[in-house]
């Protein structure tokens, strides 16, 4: 072995052996660096989540339906950020299940994509599904309107029958989801509802016995529905209800209101209803005659334009006069004396409107007696008064006792 080392030749090859190794070492490094420094800035990949791209479906729909497909699946996207971004906020990419070559039963199938570029991953969950394929069926069913809220329907509007365009429409899904369906409906809510609906366009609705959504194809897939409102009337006898006394130097001389009034309701409450009447109006208010709103008592389930009657109130005043002078009038200028009243006046109450009495004076109220018998003596001549017109004057005694000289 020593000879081995101390040989020239031994040497030679060795040092030739670590030439050879430290040239390719430094033209491997060499050529890596130099492919390093052409590799262009940027093009680091990045990642787009989906969460909710949709699944459709490639099928034979004239003889088969599915069901287990979901509506949408979680695509994860990887590539240069200048490609996906654009894909990722457009979804210009066809997510998919191609059942096209399976017949009726149970099957998995995995979920694919297309019109992504070469450069670009894409990674679905779930990968596969399970699916049902079954045969083809088709029933027709009648159209029901569910009118939502009629409770919150003005008071006074009545509605009418809907009509719906078509009255029929035909599903069509597997024969046990056909065997399912307890209803299909439209839905109009009536809340607030004022004018009558024509021809609105309504999605159809379908639903099992317990009320939950069937998945199913619907022909058409929407009706038009029109809906008539109503605001049936009747004009009633109006009658003005009063309570309490007036002061007790007033009476009624007249209540002034409408006749009858308008009132608005369901024809079935309104067929029931003779008269209405306001609320009880307390006569204790009234001072004078005086124009008032008088809110009415409507019947239940029944409103007119306005919710008072304007109510004229006439009253009559009364207010006594005393002593007023009786004047003497004959017919050849006779005097004669008061026996009863001695004094030759009288107390007189004037009766009429408010207004007329406040400004009636002493000084209007004329009282006399008319002599026609001059014989001396006494005798029992009746008082007579006259006053403004529209005024009642009442005396407190009607005869008086005078005597003839």
């Amino acid at each position: 072995m020593d000879k081995l080392f101390q040989s020239k030749w031994f040497i030679r090859i060795i040092s030739l052996a670590f030439a050879i190794t430290l040239y390719l070492f430094v033209t491997v490094e060499t050529n890596v660096s130099q492919n390093e420094s052409r590799i262009p800035m940027g093009t680091t990949n990045e990642v787009h989540v989906l969460e909710e791209v949709p699944l459709s479906i490639k099928i034979d729909a004239d003889r088969y339906v599915v069901s287990g497909v979901p509506e949408h699946v979680k695509v994860t996207l990887e590539g240069k950020p200048s490609v996906i971004t654009p894909i990722a906020r457009q979804l210009n990419f066809n997510v998919f299940v191609d059942l096209r070559d399976f017949g009726a039963g149970e099957h998995t199938v995995e979920v694919e994509y297309e019109n992504l570029p070469e450069n670009v991953s894409a990674y679905i969950e779930p990968k596969t599904i399970d699916v049902v394929i079954e045969e083809r069926t088709s029933k027709e069913f009648t159209i029901e309107v569910d009118l939502v809220n009629e409770d919150q329907l003005p008071l006074g509007y009545e509605l009418g029958t809907p009509e719906v365009h078509p009255e029929t429409v035909t599903l069509i899904s597997s024969q046990a989801v056909i065997e399912q369906v307890a209803m299909v409906k439209v839905f109009i809510d009536v809340t607030d509802l004022k004018e009558s609906i024509r021809n609105r366009e309504l999605p159809i609705s379908v639903y099992d016995i317990q009320g939950n959504d069937l998945n199913v194809r619907v022909e058409p897939e929407s009706v038009t529905v029109s809906l008539p409102v109503e605001r049936p009337s009747k004009k009633v006898p109006l009658t003005v209800n009063t309570t309490g006394e007036l002061p007790d130097d007033l009476e009624i001389d007249s209540i002034e209101a409408d006749d009858e009034i308008e009132i608005f309701g369901k024809k079935a409450i309104l067929n029931e209803i003779t008269s209405i009447s306001t609320e009880p109006f307390d006569l204790r208010n009234v001072t004078k005659s005086d124009t008032f709103d008088i809110p009415l008592d409507f019947p239940d389930g029944t409103i007119a334009n306005e919710e008072t009657v304007s109510v004229k109130i006439n009253v009559n005043k009364r207010r006594e006069f005393k002593n007023v002078s009786i004047e003497q009038v004959a017919d050849d200028g006779t005097k004669f004396d008061f026996v009863e009243p001695e004094d030759g006046t009288i107390n007189v109450v004037a009766t009429g409107r408010d207004s007329a009495i406040d400004k009636l004076k002493k000084s209007d109220i004329k009282a006399f007696v008319k002599l026609s018998n001059n014989t001396p003596g006494s005798q029992e001549v009746t008082l007579t008064l006259e006053g403004p017109r529209d005024i009642m004057l009442e005396p407190n005694i009607r005869k008086i006792t005078i005597s003839v000289p």
